[in-house]
């Protein structure tokens, strides 16, 4: 068994490391804000009542992801967001967060809002699933 590389004397080949990584800094002294994942689908009455589409409960069936990351004593504008297909990468003065997602999404089909109130940010994205178009049923 033979990896190609393109480099000879490289230890690693590039698809190797992680979507992301890029982006983490092990050194930044800001800390992680505390974050909930949740999951979201999109159902009616033909789901609920008779099953006719086949969705179940499990993430599998889900359309978007549903982060909330809780920034106490942060205003909006000091907030910036990256979405990546795989990655979340969040910065504040205070707070960075690196998230790696549990599903690819559709980094430009996604909303971002602030709850002021509860100094939560709540971000909704759409999972990006390569046979999404397909019925199977």
């Amino acid at each position: 068994f033979q990896v190609k590389s393109e480099n000879k004397k490289a230890i690693w080949n590039t698809e190797e490391v992680p979507e992301g990584s890029e982006f983490d800094d092990t050194w930044d002294p800001r800390e992680k804000p505390e974050y909930e994942i949740s999951f979201k689908q999109h159902v009616g009455t033909e789901d609920v009542f008779f099953g006719m589409t086949g969705k179940d409960p499990s993430t599998a069936c889900c359309e978007d992801i549903v982060i909330k990351i809780k920034l106490p004593e942060t205003k909006f504008s000091d907030i910036t967001l990256d979405i990546q297909d795989k990655v979340l990468d969040l910065r504040t003065p205070k707070k960075k967060l690196l998230l790696h997602l549990p599903y690819p999404v559709n980094s430009k089909e996604g909303r971002a809002r602030f709850l002021s109130e509860e100094e939560i940010l709540e971000v909704t994205l759409r999972v990006s699933r390569k046979l999404d178009f397909i019925d199977f049923s």
